[in-house]
């Protein structure tokens, strides 16, 4: 999370959680004794599993920011570096068992921020939004850099004068295009072919219909007749679907259930969304949250205000910021949330 939008949004006060929809917190027990906390209800319950993924020897968790996985199962984890690190790699790899694999991105240390995966005609491909050089950047699985795109001038809106450009998530259309949002730089979402060719620009800066405030999650959901962009309006805390060529449907605002939507996953018919006051949402078909996940508003405070806590003061079966979230191959549920020392929970079905 950028820090000029890191201001804005710590100046906002949590709000209350209803009670609608249930969140039920029990314990159990792992092979080797260790209690382990449960979250959600239902078909909706998940054992917690804390720190599942930990990096390499000499490498330290910065700021955990995007997850993918391939069609192999291995997990790909952005994360910005720490400052402590002796390792400078910014993206690390995994297997579907969490075994350590390989590390690369020394480029990206500072600035990983989104992280998402698409099958092309030619292979699986990387798309890394780099919060620190403000561009995107499309890799292949190991790194090798195939396109980049830095300050977008062919838009009218940042040709007509300089303005801030740092993108934060991409999304996918079935026709090959894709979507960026610049969500801590001017807060436009722009349209590019699969070429990389700007095409257009959806929305602009604001508070209305259409309009946003950090457009930090992007993700064309096709579970419907038609496809649909999801927009996480995380300033606006809100979420706003579109026609994947630009023209609004709808505003979903809920915000006793849905407070701070980062990103989105999808998986069958539902779909995570990591929000990064406190809580892991999963929403239905029509975008109405289901489940609130290891919600820990109460404890936590103003959004952020953790960051500099060690983990033994973290709360066990309790999200402070969830920033992504991903369903794995297997149907569980992994979560990277935005801490200076990071954290990867695995949320495995119970």
């Amino acid at each position: 999370m950028k820090s000029s939008s890191r201001r804005s949004f710590l100046a906002c006060s949590a709000m209350a959680a209803a009670a609608a929809i249930p969140r039920f917190y029990v314990q159990t027990s792992d092979k080797s004794g260790q209690r382990l906390p449960v979250v959600g209800s239902g078909v909706h319950t998940y054992e917690c599993v804390h720190d599942w993924l930990t990096p390499p020897d000499g490498l330290v968790w910065g700021d955990t920011h995007g997850l993918a996985q391939d069609e192999q199962g291995r997990i790909y984890v952005a994360h910005t570096v720490n400052k402590s690190s002796m390792r400078g790699e910014s993206v690390v790899i995994y297997d579907a068992d969490g075994r350590f694999v390989s590390a690369f991105g020394e480029e990206f240390r500072g600035g990983a921020h989104g992280l998402s995966l698409r099958r092309e005609a030619d292979g699986e491909f990387l798309y890394h939004c780099d919060i620190n050089r403000c561009k995107i950047v499309k890799t292949t699985l190991d790194g090798k850099t195939v396109w980049s795109h830095g300050y977008p001038r062919e838009d009218a809106a940042y040709a007509e004068r300089p303005i801030d450009f740092v993108p934060t998530n991409v999304a996918f259309a079935p026709n090959g295009d894709f979507y960026v949002g610049d969500g801590y730089g001017s807060h436009h979402l722009l349209r590019f072919s699969l070429s990389g060719k700007f095409l257009n620009e959806i929305g602009r800066p604001g508070h209305g219909d259409g309009e946003f405030d950090t457009p930090h999650g992007l993700w064309v959901d096709q579970r419907g007749k038609e496809p649909v962009l999801l927009v996480a309006d995380r300033g606006n805390r809100r979420v706003q679907t579109f026609t994947l060529s630009g023209t609004h449907i709808r505003t979903i605002k809920d915000d006793a259930h849905l407070r701070m939507p980062c990103h989105f996953h999808v998986q069958g018919d539902w779909m995570v969304c990591p929000d990064l006051d406190s809580q892991v949402c999963i929403l239905d078909r029509e975008h109405k949250v289901v489940a609130q996940l290891g919600d820990g508003q109460a404890a936590n405070g103003t959004v952020g205000s953790r960051r500099k806590q060690s983990r033994a003061e973290f709360t066990p079966g309790q999200f402070i910021t969830p920033h992504a979230a991903i369903f794995l191959r297997d149907g569980n549920i992994l979560v990277a949330e935005w801490l200076p020392i990071g954290r990867i929970t695995l949320l495995r079905r119970v």
